[in-house]
């Protein structure tokens, strides 16, 4: 089975209240199997828009990554970073077909 992804780009207006947001989403990641593989860190931005903070999430399952976003938990923790902080997010199933040879 796939695994799911969460991809996120994302602007922080107030920081200190950011942080609550993070407290409070670590239940939920950590009841859906989240792992980060990308958390901010230095980028570089060759083609298209870009945010200052950029996020890769991975989840044992797409699934997981629906439900993770869609439970009570996750839910209550987005009320915190809603009001500071602009974010594009999405969530996408991760591929395990042939590669480049």
């Amino acid at each position: 089975m796939p695994k799911g992804y969460w991809i996120g780009r994302v602007e922080v207006a107030d920081l200190e209240k950011y942080r609550q947001y993070v407290e409070a989403n670590a239940w939920a990641f950590k009841r859906f199997g989240a792992r980060f593989l990308v958390r901010a860190g230095r980028f570089e931005n060759p083609e298209g828009s870009s945010r200052s903070r950029n996020v890769v999430i991975e989840f044992p399952s797409y699934q997981a990554a629906l439900d993770c976003w869609q439970s009570a938990e996750y839910q209550a923790a987005l009320k915190l970073r809603l009001p500071v902080s602009t974010t594009d997010l999405v969530i996408v199933e991760g591929y395990e077909g042939p590669q480049p040879a």
